[in-house]
């Protein structure tokens, strides 16, 4: 069997999607080494994977996490990351590195070791359709213009980059989208935007859903149908006012309404509604099983688990690539959207009331979700990998 490094930003958006991927590569035989944080260590062990920690403990994420700090934080960690993570690889000689595809690191490392290398694109793949948020753009000029102290720090960083390692195979810009010769994308040709216009080397797999652990101090036999279920995401933090508006919006349409508060404290939200449970985590896939519309930030991940759920969404999206997401949503009708000036209580509830009554909604959730299920999941992810793997050893013994 083969040896198979792993390498990602720490990231829950972008290390979840991997966890399945990884342990079917266990179960087959392959030895796993995955680069992390220690905020995901015990995830990872329990695929069975290696687990090696990142020097100089968890870095903070960029705050704020836009488009242009994301290139000055990614360049700093690729600067402060490789010598140890080489110097691992190097002891380890893996037969493919598997990165994200917003991991620079990981195409460098690979490119420094001489192996092949596959991407992890764990939202859409990019083109003119689904725009990178790093790519060179207007939008990005006056982000690095307002901020002047991560510009000269990301151009530090890639001098420091360039001239040391065998990076010019990295975009200059847009290191949200370093591709490789094998790309695996976790969402469906269906829901991916133009997929037509991706070549071979992009493999359409679907969400990459695992089994998770189950929370027992969370009641799901309280759930009263219907289940209306809301969050926004661990990245960006939710504000009190808004959750309130949430559970005010919802709470007449609703059975039970579920709240996940991620970094907020639920105590803040003051008193809700009997039939509102707020927490600040929730076990989002067994929720999504039983719920009837699901109010979303439209992160990939969220949207790929409730799409697989068939379940329609209001998106309210925070940043990053969430607008995307939120645009795909409406235009295959599996959703509508909203911005968060305007997510008041009486808007959310009437787009909410238009989600559960106009049966159109579910009927596309529900076309998608036979398209994401379709797609292959994890399982094709491992397939494509060990595909990639064996075309790769061949052609290196040619």
């Amino acid at each position: 069997m083969s040896t198979i490094a792993f390498l990602n930003i720490p990231m829950h958006g972008h290390v979840n999607p991997t966890l399945p991927v990884v342990a079917e590569l266990v179960r087959r035989g392959h030895s796993v080494v995955c680069h992390t944080s220690s905020a995901f260590a015990k995830g990872i062990e329990a695929t069975g994977a290696t687990v090696r920690l990142h020097p100089g403990g968890d870095a903070p994420l960029p705050d704020p996490p836009v488009p242009f700090t994301m290139l000055d934080g990614l360049t700093r960690a690729a600067v402060g990351l490789l010598p140890a993570v080489l110097a691992d690889l190097r002891r380890v000689r893996p037969d493919l590195v598997v990165h994200g595809a917003a991991c620079p690191w990981g195409a460098v490392a690979a490119e420094e070791l001489g192996v092949p290398a596959a991407a992890l694109f764990t939202t859409f793949a990019f083109n003119r359709h689904a725009p990178s948020p790093t790519r060179a753009s207007w939008d990005l000029l006056a982000s690095a213009a307002v901020r002047p102290r991560h510009a000269v720090s990301y151009m530090r960083s890639q001098w420091r980059l360039h001239r040391r390692y065998h990076a010019s195979g990295l975009p200059l810009l847009d290191l949200l989208n370093v591709r490789e010769p094998l790309n695996v994308v976790f969402t469906s040709r269906a829901f991916q935007p133009d997929a037509g216009a991706f070549d071979a080397t992009y493999r359409f797999v679907g969400p990459s859903l695992g089994a998770r652990p189950l929370d027992p101090t969370f009641p799901l036999d309280r759930l009263r149908s219907p289940v209306l279920y809301a969050s926004l995401g661990t990245v960006f933090t939710a504000e009190p006012g808004l959750l309130r508006a949430f559970a005010a919006a919802l709470a007449p349409l609703a059975g039970t309404v579920v709240i996940a508060t991620g970094q907020t404290d639920p105590a803040t939200l003051g008193p809700l509604p009997d039939n509102v449970l707020a927490r600040r985590f929730v076990p989002q896939p067994e929720v999504l099983a039983r719920a009837a519309l699901f109010v979303t930030h439209g992160g990939m991940n969220s949207v790929n688990e409730a799409l697989y759920a068939g379940v329609p969404m209001l998106v309210i999206p925070q940043g990053a690539d969430q607008p995307v997401v939120a645009r795909r949503v409406v235009e295959l009708g599996a959703g509508l959207s909203i911005r968060t000036e305007d997510a008041a209580e009486g808007p959310v509830r009437a787009l909410a009331g238009r989600l559960l009554g106009e049966p159109g909604f579910l009927a596309a959730a529900r076309a998608l979700q036979v398209a994401q299920r379709e797609a292959g999941g994890y399982l094709r992810a491992a397939d494509e990998l060990e595909r990639y793997l064996l075309h790769s050893g061949s052609a290196r013994e040619r």
